[in-house]
């Protein structure tokens, strides 16, 4: 039994079609990359299994379970974690304290704070300052170990690469390739070299649809199957 499955799943913005029939499995222990161009549905997927914009049809199960329509606080409740690609970090409290609302109930603060601080350990220099005032890769790195320290047991990471400079990017991978070791990841990344070296498996979606995926040890970031769908 898969930890995560889309079955013929249709989503919608209002009129816009948005998913048209998307199908995928994540395993236990995987890492999954969806990539695809810009507009393609990549983050409407991940809204969808968050049930943030639930399906119109089809069906997302967790771990067996039908949780199509349920509340989003209840997915999160069920050990799904979210790391979007806007950060949504809280920009007035202190980085400590983005890290100590993170933290679940019931779970050591003190041993939370310490992963993510040794996941970066610029974090640590700046855990007084307001969020808000850090620099974009600060707030990236914020943004991460937030997800890190819920302790979930399915990480949805929305383009975590996204503007970052290339020794910040290098953090940021090896960041998620600790993680893949203990949390299973469902990443969408538009970096196709990082998305296949941390990526067991992939997907690749164009106009709402999935339209190839295989094994990422088959291919390259150069290989016809991916330059026919996300060439400009």
């Amino acid at each position: 039994m898969s930890l995560l499955s889309l079955e013929a799943v249709h989503t919608y913005y209002g009129d816009s079609h948005i998913l048209e029939g998307v199908s995928l499995e994540v395993d236990r222990g995987e890492v999954v990359a969806l990539v695809g161009r810009n507009g393609v549905g990549k983050t409407t997927t991940l809204r969808t299994i968050l049930q943030l914009t639930p399906p119109s049809e089809g069906q997302v199960w967790l771990r067996g379970e039908d949780i199509t329509g349920a509340d989003t606080h209840e997915v999160a409740d069920a050990g799904v974690g979210w790391i979007p690609e806007n950060r949504r970090i809280f920009s007035r409290l202190t980085v400590e304290e983005n890290i100590h609302v993170a933290v679940p109930e019931g779970r050591n603060i003190d041993a939370a704070r310490e992963r993510a601080y040794e996941t970066f350990p610029d974090l640590r220099e700046h855990r007084h300052r307001d969020a808000g005032t850090l620099s974009g890769g600060q707030q990236q790195m914020l943004a991460i170990v937030r997800g890190l320290v819920g302790d979930n047991d399915l990480l949805l990471v929305d383009e975590p690469s996204e503007g970052l400079a290339p020794l910040i990017v290098s953090a940021v991978a090896d960041a998620l390739a600790a993680t893949a070791t203990e949390t299973t990841v469902l990443l969408v990344e538009q970096n196709l070299p990082l998305a296949l070296d941390l990526a067991d498996r992939f997907y690749v979606l164009d106009d709402g649809q999935v339209v190839d995926s295989g094994d990422t040890n088959e291919v390259d970031d150069d290989d016809e199957r991916f330059r026919r769908y996300l060439s400009a």
